[in-house]
C-alpha cells in the first residue's frame, strides 16, 4: 500500500469530499464557504480539524491504534481536551499495570 493511500483511507467519505472540493476552489476558502452555504470560520474550522486528523494519522510518534482514534475523535470535536487526557492517562495506567503483571515471577 502506498503512503497516500494510508492517510486518505482514514479520511470519512465526507472529509475525502471537502478536500476535492478545496482543491476544485482552489484552496479559497471563501469559494467553499459559499458553496456549503456556510459562513468563513466554520469552513476554516472545518479545514483546520482536517489537517489535525492528517497529522495524527501520519504521526509516527502516536502509540497505536487505542491512542490514534481518541486523537482522531478530538480532532472531529466528538470529545473534549478533558476526555483525550483522561481517557489517554488511564490507558497508560493499564498498559503499565498489565506489563507489571507479566514481569512479576510465577
Amino acid at each position: 500500500m502506498n503512503e497516500q493511500a494510508k492517510w486518505t483511507d482514514r479520511l470519512s467519505d465526507q472529509d475525502l469530499a471537502f478536500i476535492r472540493r478545496f482543491v476544485l476552489a482552489s484552496g479559497s476558502l471563501k469559494a467553499i464557504a459559499q458553496e456549503y452555504g456556510i459562513s468563513y470560520p466554520t469552513v476554516r474550522l472545518r479545514l483546520d480539524r482536517l489537517i489535525e486528523k492528517i497529522r495524527i494519522v501520519e504521526d509516527q510518534q502516536v502509540a497505536g491504534e487505542f491512542q490514534r482514534t481518541l486523537r482522531l475523535l478530538y480532532a472531529e470535536g466528538k470529545i473534549d481536551a478533558a476526555a483525550l487526557k483522561a481517557l489517554l492517562a488511564a490507558h497508560e495506567e493499564d498498559i503499565e499495570n498489565n506489563n507489571e503483571k507479566a514481569a512479576r515471577p510465577t
